[in-house]
């Protein structure tokens, strides 16, 4: 079972390295890119055959170590 967890600040929170990016994107010649926010992405090889034990499995890393639930958001995709 494989799981991709994607982090990304919540709403509200500066995002410097969104605005860095958006400001390159326009030197590039990207002017139309009205806003970057920009996030993480963890691949996971699970060993768990039960799904709800894996998702479980998935949100209590999420919490203790993979986002900050203070200022990140995180979103679990779990596949067979």
């Amino acid at each position: 079972m494989k799981a991709r967890v994607t982090v990304t600040l919540k709403s509200g929170v500066l995002d410097p390295q969104g605005q860095a990016i958006q400001g390159s994107l326009k030197s590039l010649g990207f002017g139309g890119v009205g806003a970057v926010r920009q996030g993480k992405v963890f691949d996971l090889d699970l060993g768990d055959s039960d799904l709800s034990q894996a998702e479980a499995n998935v949100r209590a890393m999420c919490e203790k170590l993979l986002a900050n639930t203070v200022i990140e958001n995180y979103t679990i995709e779990i596949t067979p």
